[in-house]
């Protein structure tokens, strides 16, 4: 047996036992060093549901994760027990055909920690002892403090979306959302030579941060819309704009600052529904609408560039907080006033 924090349904998180079985011969055992609080772990805290996935049974929550590896299955030689590693909750099944394509953040199979994509779902890593497969594990070094790996699974989302935007060297940039994704978004395209980022928030704090980090402007949307549309002048203003609020109203406001031949990608996740896209605007534009889901080698090389420090995370590092105060933990989380990223840990 073993503690872990266990959504029941919308507001009923419960810290309790549930069992934990014995590991494959290709899984590990770890133990949380720290689990960050995801957008999508509040949606199930608030809501019950993400997007298109509802609750249909207790689920453990927690997919930014990191520990140290306890236990070993007798296939395992990657790692050893007392290894300190980050884990990639992404547990593709390495035979369909968008795996054996090299997608497979689109796996066909895929279970994804504290996800309710599936049923049963899939349970996460908040939990004082979880499984992982062998190859999830990434080592890191003794340097590395057990928040900043846990980053390494929001960090990837980042790095995903800024490859699905394409070449960024030189190119005006616009992110809506100043959150966590927003803010690693910025970093990101930061590191990949962007010229001139813009964020957009409807909150004044984190867009405060934003500039810290390196925002060329920032603007409250929900004040000073006016600023945003400013943009639109000329046929638009930005080659590349990223969608990471999940808010269709944000969105739609992205087709009209891009320009002609530039390019939206979306990283949020939309409530459930159909989304309205000006589909005349996008045809007439020639702009690229592209998705951008989760992460696939990302993940590595999210972990190889905070080890380098070629990304600091340390602004958005907000709190760390015992798994007994969840409760707290998910408050603190969600009032984007006082917080970008909180972490649990035992």
């Amino acid at each position: 047996m073993t503690l872990a924090a266990r959504i029941h349904a919308a507001k009923d998180l419960r810290v309790e036992p549930i069992s934990l079985r014995e590991p494959e011969a290709d899984e590990v055992v770890v133990a949380l060093g720290a689990g960050g609080i995801c957008g999508s772990d509040l949606s199930y805290y608030g809501k019950g549901r993400v997007g298109d996935f509802s609750l249909r049974e207790p689920m453990v929550l927690g997919h930014e994760v990191a520990g140290t590896v306890t236990r070993v299955g007798a296939a395992v030689t990657s790692v050893k027990p007392g290894d300190r590693v980050a884990v990639d909750p992404s547990r593709p099944c390495l035979s369909c055909d968008y795996c054996r394509a090299g997608r497979s953040n689109l796996c066909r199979n895929m279970r994804f920690f504290g996800s309710a994509a599936i049923f049963p779902h899939v349970q996460g890593g908040f939990s004082e002892l979880f499984l992982a497969r062998a190859d999830q594990c990434v080592p890191i070094p003794d340097s590395m403090s057990m928040r900043v790996a846990a980053c390494g699974e929001p960090l990837a989302v980042a790095l995903h979306g800024i490859r699905r935007a394409g070449e960024l060297l030189g190119r005006h940039v616009l992110i809506a959302g100043a959150g966590p994704i927003g803010l690693l978004c910025l970093m990101a395209a930061k590191l990949a030579g962007a010229r001139r980022i813009v964020c957009t928030d409807l909150s004044d704090a984190p867009l405060r941060l934003a500039r810290e980090i390196g925002a060329a402007e920032t603007i409250n949307v929900g004040t000073e819309p006016e600023r945003l549309a400013a943009y639109e002048a000329d046929k638009g203003t930005f080659d590349v704009a990223l969608e990471a609020t999940g808010s269709p109203a944000a969105l739609a406001s992205l087709f009209r600052v891009v320009r002609p031949g530039g390019r939206v990608v979306q990283l949020g996740m939309m409530p459930p529904g159909d989304v309205p896209v000006p589909a005349n605007l996008l045809m007439a534009r020639e702009i690229d609408f592209v998705g951008a889901f989760r992460f696939h080698e990302e993940y590595r090389t999210a972990i190889a560039l905070l080890a380098a420090g070629r990304i600091d995370v340390a602004p958005i590092l907000s709190a760390e907080m015992l798994m007994s105060r969840a409760d707290e933990a998910f408050a603190l989380a969600a009032d984007r006033t006082r917080a970008i990223k909180v972490h649990l840990a035992f």
